[in-house]
């Protein structure tokens, strides 16, 4: 990978016309590469790029985007190291870690490989006397994509081959922490032979994501993000007549049930907490006790904590990587100081961590609190960081009633034995994904990703069947072919199906 990264525009990288900005290793807080940021003026002539370049692709056949589709996986499984290595390089996750969301991306990308099915549309013979009915989707035109920095190449990878397998043009704005990986897929999309200008990377900022937001020729924008953003994402656009999904912020909760195989809830709330250092949509920053497993659960919990190796991401050692920013680091540093003061119970405490030979690094170590308040920030507010506060309640109802009253619904756990507690679970939880013994439910990707609450705005989740229907529109054809011979009275009363 380059020291410089530039847009990917009309099949080439370009420098563009904007300032540029740093790109910073998170374990050693060195600049490892500059990034060129873009402005409206970027974004409008990718927009202009994929106005032209999506009239043409929208008329290749179904088959041969199937074929493009197919050597574009081959090529990313043959490219994760590389994609892996930058990733770990300027996220700071563990490179085993970043293998798994790019396989994971490859789900989305094989569903794309079938798209000649997914578009089948309907059809129905004589709905009325010679009258014949169908149903056909057709691509929106140009859309955009905005992603965060967490998965620089999972989430692209919920949005763009779903768009471009159904005949729309694609332009990606990924997090100007991470940026790398979204250029070495572009490259990829070329050499599987994805045409110039129907896949394109602009960087920048909120300039950049305001113009995508509002631009004439971008019919549909889908976000990943906070939930403040994901606000302003979705008002913008939605207010510029644009199609919108916006995936906000979380704080998911796993209830331990007293039923419960404790040293597995453990485990498994420990990789929900601290995997990735916490930075997912789908950790686990809560974990709630029900009954009389409160202090078996924490000193199961402690011991899962306490054995976790923190280090550099390209360690094969490391469990836990860093976070992302000097600020990342210092807030969960901040919220742990904040609960302590509210009389919070620090049974594992990551403040003060320090990595020999990474003194500069964002390093915090995890950290398990309780006896929180239920009102206060570290609990209610979203950590995105290695930080994992549990909770206490007498019984399921009181389980259920705490997660339900949360202002997040994006993914939830319950631990348990019982098929009845399991049940009345998922059955009335008010959250959009949910695991049963799974501490990170995230659909594979021929289902669909996304929240109920403030962790979704727009009405669509992301990819698998509902990413079909965001990027298309459908059209509904009814037809008749009289003979040339056939006398046809038309009537003035509204048709019916005689």
């Amino acid at each position: 990978m380059g020291q410089n990264v530039q847009h990917w525009i009309d099949g080439r990288e370009e420098a563009g016309t904007g300032s540029t900005q740093p790109i910073l290793n998170p374990a050693t807080g060195e600049q490892i590469r500059t990034l060129h940021l873009g402005d409206a003026s970027t974004v409008d002539r990718a927009v202009q790029v994929a106005v032209a370049a999506q009239r043409e692709w929208a008329k290749v056949s179904l088959a041969k985007r199937t074929q493009i589709f197919y050597r574009m996986r081959e090529l990313l499984i043959a490219a994760t190291d590389e994609i892996a290595t930058v990733i770990s390089q300027e996220h700071g996750k563990t490179v085993a870690d970043a293998k798994g969301e790019i396989a994971r991306g490859l789900e989305t990308l094989e569903f794309a490989t079938s798209i000649t099915q997914d578009l089948k549309g309907g059809f129905s013979e004589n709905v009325s006397t010679g009258v014949d009915a169908h149903t056909m989707r057709q691509p929106l035109g140009v859309v955009a994509g905005i992603t965060p920095f967490n998965f620089p190449a999972m989430v692209p990878f919920w949005m763009h081959p779903i768009a471009l397998a159904t005949g729309n043009a694609f332009i990606l704005k990924p997090s100007e922490r991470d940026p790398s990986a979204s250029n070495i897929v572009a490259r990829l999309y070329q050499e599987a032979g994805l045409p110039d200008g129907v896949f394109q990377v602009v960087h920048g900022g909120k300039e950049t994501v305001d113009a995508l937001c509002t631009h004439d020729d971008i019919s549909a924008v889908s976000f990943v993000g906070s939930t403040p953003i994901a606000k302003h994402v979705h008002a913008t656009a939605s207010a510029a007549g644009k199609r919108v999904q916006a995936l906000g912020g979380a704080n998911n909760h796993a209830v331990v049930m007293p039923d419960a195989n404790i040293e597995f809830a453990a485990g498994q709330v420990a990789s929900g907490a601290f995997g990735s250092a916490g930075e997912r949509c789908m950790a686990v920053p809560v974990a709630v006790t029900v009954g009389d497993i409160h202090e078996e659960f924490l000193a199961a919990i402690k011991a899962e904590a306490e054995k976790l190796v923190v280090g550099p991401g390209d360690a094969e050692t490391t469990d836990m990587p860093p976070v992302i920013t000097q600020d990342a680091r210092d807030r969960v540093i901040r919220m742990t100081d904040e609960a302590e003061q509210a009389g919070a119970t620090i049974v594992v405490d990551g403040r003060g961590l320090v990595v020999e030979g990474f003194e500069n690094g964002n390093f915090v170590g995890p950290t398990v609190i309780t006896d929180l308040d239920r009102s206060h920030a570290t609990y209610t507010d979203e950590v995105f960081g290695p930080l994992l506060v549990v909770m206490h309640v007498d019984n399921f109802d009181e389980a259920l009633e705490l997660v339900n009253s949360s202002p997040f619904g994006n993914g939830t756990a319950i631990f348990t034995d019982s098929g009845h507690y399991a049940r009345r679970y998922q059955e009335e939880v008010e959250v959009g994904m949910i695991g049963i013994n799974v501490p990170i439910p995230t659909p594979v990707g021929y289902y669909s990703f996304g929240g109920w609450k403030d962790s979704l705005f727009g009405e669509h989740h992301a990819h698998g069947p509902e990413g079909l229907s965001f990027y298309t529109k459908q059209k509904a054809v009814t037809t008749r072919w009289p003979s040339q011979n056939e006398t046809v009275e038309a009537s003035m009363s509204f048709p019916t199906h005689d």
